[in-house]
């Protein structure tokens, strides 16, 4: 049992939370890949995850990595930050022992497409070494915030995934924001679109994954949260991962604070103003992000479609003609949706046939942008 010093919430530190609720589906297919690799075989396709950021990617990623540990599969962390050039991804995807002989100067395929990489002298030895490594033992390789991966190194890292499937135990797991299929498509190897279930897009929360992921770790703790309370913070938490999170980690707060075992709405009340200084420092920071692009009225005029809940959702005609409203030609309109997506404000969930669905990656940061736009102008 935690004591009362502990932390018992996860909010904001991509940190496997204590109960992972309502990632049921990707964990399943997770789980497959990783029976395959068990077996000794790759999976049929790799995953990509994608979602609004604070939706829980790197937690699920995190489950992920922990869950092939303990089944004895390699796990390589590819950090986009870190990973800028070819050798910097050789150095990620294979030990110091196996990059002896793999000198720099063996690399300068960057750039290049399938069919010169496969061609490629130094490529030819670079797959061949990783390829040998996953017959001795299957890796898994993970990248995280993929849509900042730069188009060279992800060109690469494609092809290579591409080729040691086919031959040896190995999947490949990239997590990024909706804008992640876009930056993909730029890195001209078309195979990762086809991956079946192994497209996942990363939400909001359900009610019920919501509620579960408040109480189940409270009542780990014998605390326990009445059903007024639970349902008045899961409705202010937007069922919003990151946020849920923080609910959490602030009645834990007045738990130990208090040192009682039941909470109300009189707790609640007490942890709201740690939440809210929380959130608004959260909203700044992805309004000034707005802000800095030039999307702030295109913000304001697509918030008022999703104005009817959490769950409410658009189509392309809806937002289209939303931001028709602010004056901009067809090509802007197109450009702010998608510049929208990429940063998570507004998105589909991933392998919908026509008409699509948008929907919020959160709804009270719309009011929020509403607002201050509006005193700004």
């Amino acid at each position: 049992m935690a004591t009362p010093t502990e932390r018992l919430f996860a909010p904001g530190d991509g940190a496997l939370p204590p109960a992972l609720a309502g990632r049921e589906q990707e964990q399943a297919v997770l789980s497959r890949c990783l029976a395959d690799l068990d077996r000794g075989g790759a999976p049929p396709h790799n995953v990509v995850l994608i979602g609004p950021r604070g939706n829980g990617k790197t937690a699920l990623l995190a489950w992920f990595e922990a869950a092939c540990r303990e089944s004895g599969v390699n796990v390589a962390r590819v950090q986009p930050s870190r990973t800028r050039t070819e050798d910097a991804l050789c150095r990620a995807l294979l030990p110091a022992s196996r990059l002896a002989r793999l000198l720099p100067r063996k690399w300068g395929v960057a750039g290049v497409g399938k069919a010169e990489w496969e061609a490629a002298p130094a490529a030819r030895d670079w797959v061949d070494r990783l390829i040998a490594r996953c017959r001795k033992r299957p890796i898994a390789v993970l990248v995280d915030e993929a849509h900042t991966l730069d188009l060279n190194v992800g060109q690469i890292l494609l092809n290579v995934s591409q080729e040691v499937r086919v031959k040896a135990p190995f999947v490949l797991v990239l997590a990024g924001t909706p804008g992640l299929l876009a930056h993909l498509g730029e890195m001209n190897a078309s195979f990762w679109d086809r991956l079946g279930e192994g497209l996942l897009g990363i939400g909001l929360l359900s009610d019920a994954a919501a509620r579960e992921a408040l109480a189940t770790p409270l009542a780990g703790q014998a605390v326990s949260l009445d059903a007024e309370a639970l349902g008045s913070v899961v409705e202010q938490s937007q069922r919003y991962a990151y946020f849920v999170q923080i609910w959490g980690h602030a009645l834990w707060e007045q738990r130990c604070a208090r040192g009682e075992t039941r909470l109300d709405a009189g707790h609640v009340a007490a942890a709201k103003p740690a939440v809210e200084a929380r959130t608004a420092e959260y909203y700044q920071r992805r309004y000034r992000e707005l802000e800095a692009v030039g999307l702030l009225p295109a913000a304001v005029a697509v918030g008022g479609l999703f104005s009817a809940g959490m769950d409410a959702t658009a189509t392309d005609g809806d937002i289209d003609a939303a931001l028709a409203a602010v004056g901009e030609d067809f090509a802007e309109r197109l450009a702010a949706r998608e510049a929208l997506n990429r940063l998570g404000y507004i998105w589909y969930t991933p392998g919908q046939q026509p008409p699509v669905v948008w929907r919020t990656g959160i709804p009270s940061l719309m009011k929020y942008v509403e607002e201050n736009a509006g005193e700004s102008g």
